[in-house]
């Protein structure tokens, strides 16, 4: 599909080949960043791993430290004295047994991020096809799964901009570091907390390189090839 003119031009100020150091690559990208509405802006990464092996797959959370922009609807899967613990905490939405209904039956979903009591889980467990492709499905390993207890911390760090990533099929990770209107310290700050935070996360039967290459983009602009250095890599 050829491509518009002002991507094109876009390409043009991009150094073929060139491994933008990350502060550099984000100056570039939020320039070249013009579309009429506020672009997001992601990192991309291609991990080595091996996504079929069970002891390869990439899955955290990062908090950001200036968030992403958007106001973030958190809905708590809970029932009882967890449903009241849920509201008191500052719930969007209480994911019972009706709101799991609407999920299963007409596929709808009110909510941008999930969290779950573990008393829950075997009930949310007849919508996890339909919440798994869209990243909601609660998880113990992501931090989503969680104690009445701890409904409130969560709830905060989810609107403050915790970010869930893991890796699709082909062993990439796709992960959304702010939007083009926020100043490029705040930009940069939230980028380096991705990169530490996958860096963290490398399989320990991994042998060799961790991440192959790192590519930062917005919405509707080109790609700019990061340098790969430090504990990413090693």
């Amino acid at each position: 599909m050829a491509q518009g003119k002002r991507y094109l031009n876009a390409v043009k100020q991009i150094v073929e080949d060139k491994h933008y150091p990350l502060a550099d690559a984000v100056a570039l990208v939020k320039k070249l960043a013009t579309a009429k509405f506020d672009e997001t802006i992601e990192l991309h990464f291609r991990l080595s791993i091996d996504p079929r092996q069970s002891d390869q797959q990439v899955r955290s959370t990062v908090l950001l430290p200036n968030g992403l922009g958007k106001t973030v609807r958190v809905v708590v899967f809970a029932e009882g004295d967890d449903r009241r613990a849920a509201e008191a905490a500052g719930a969007d939405v209480i994911g019972d047994e009706q709101v799991i209904t609407r999920i299963q039956n007409d596929g709808i979903i009110e909510f941008d991020a999930a969290l779950a009591v573990p008393s829950m889980m075997s009930k949310i467990s007849r919508v996890a096809r339909i919440l798994g492709p869209r990243g909601l499905m609660p998880n113990p390993k992501a931090g989503t799964v969680v104690q009445a207890g701890d409904l409130a911390r969560a709830i905060t760090e989810l609107k403050a901009g915790r970010v869930e990533f893991r890796n699709d099929k082909t062993g990439n990770l796709h992960i959304p570091i702010g939007k083009a209107s926020f100043s490029q310290e705040k930009l940069l700050e939230n980028a380096q907390a991705i990169v530490d935070a996958v860096g963290r996360q490398r399989p320990s039967s991994l042998k060799g390189i961790f991440v192959k290459r790192v590519t930062l983009c917005s919405t509707m602009g080109p790609g700019v090839q990061v340098e790969t250095t430090g504990s990413t890599t090693a």
